[in-house]
């Protein structure tokens, strides 16, 4: 019986092999004049350095891959993009929106505040030394001296607080001091770099924070006036975020709150 059910099905499909009507048979095939992809032969060798100055350009080359992999967390951590993230994102949360702006937006502001701030300081390290070393003018640790040397004094300009009998204090730094068993040192230039960095760190976390604080109390009232105007009419089924984010975004653009929020955000970081 399977037999006669498969006869049916290979009497058509001989009937469709001319299908559709009209065409003709062919070969693919690619002509002569048609020629092949050529692929770069890539071949990666290991030897021994024969000289000292190849062993130099390999520990280069190793330190370079290792600058570039950190790069991003030096952009975060030795800037003000620290702080402009923090506080955008407090912003964010205070007047009670999820999706608007997007986080990927508010760090595309913070980088761009960030370099806005920051232009003079990458300018005097390209002029002092990425362009020397490109010239072969200097060397990597003079190079590398020279653009310490100003992301030092932009940290410490944010860290240290002149005290009124006209010393300088920073009790970040002091922390950190104390902590590595190093002696109070004479002047700034005698304060490490590994000390000035975490100290920086913690200094814009607290700075943020303090802004962040100042921003969310005026939208910390709205929301306790809406909540209360709801509890005393009954409406205790209805969120009061939903009532009062119209009533933050109204004040917030009222008071032109992103160019005053630019404003003093830039005036904490330039003294």
């Amino acid at each position: 019986m399977a037999i006669f059910c498969l006869f049916p099905v290979a009497s058509q499909s001989r009937q469709n092999q001319n299908f559709p009507s009209g065409s003709t048979s062919g070969r693919t095939e690619m002509g002569r004049q048609v020629g092949g992809i050529d692929f770069p032969n890539i071949d990666v060798n290991i030897t021994r350095p024969q000289s000292g100055q190849e062993v130099a350009f390999s520990v280069q080359i190793l330190l370079l891959l290792t600058v570039l992999t950190l790069a991003p967390s030096l952009l975060i951590l030795t800037t003000c993009f620290l702080r402009f993230s923090i506080v955008l994102d407090f912003i964010k949360r205070a007047l009670s929106l999820q999706q608007v702006p997007p986080t990927s937006v508010l760090n595309g502001i913070a980088l761009f505040m960030t370099i806005f701030i920051m232009f003079p300081t990458l300018q005097n390290i390209y002029n002092n030394a990425l362009r020397p070393l490109s010239n072969g003018e200097i060397g990597i640790e003079q190079a590398y001296r020279e653009a310490e040397a100003p992301l030092r004094t932009f940290m410490l300009n944010q860290t240290v607080s002149v005290q009124s009998d006209g010393s300088l204090s920073s009790r970040y730094i002091t922390s950190f001091l104390a902590m590595a068993r190093l002696q109070a040192p004479k002047g700034p230039e005698d304060i490490p770099t590994y000390v000035i960095v975490p100290a920086y760190i913690l200094h814009e976390l607290t700075v943020a924070f303090k802004i962040g604080v100042f921003l969310y109390i005026p939208f910390i009232v709205i929301d306790m006036v809406v909540a209360s105007v709801l509890m005393s009419m009954g409406m205790m089924m209805l969120p009061p975020v939903q009532i009062s984010m119209p009533f933050k975004l109204m004040l917030f653009v009222m008071v032109d709150g992103w160019g005053l929020l630019t404003q003093q955000l830039f005036q904490s970081v330039i003294k």
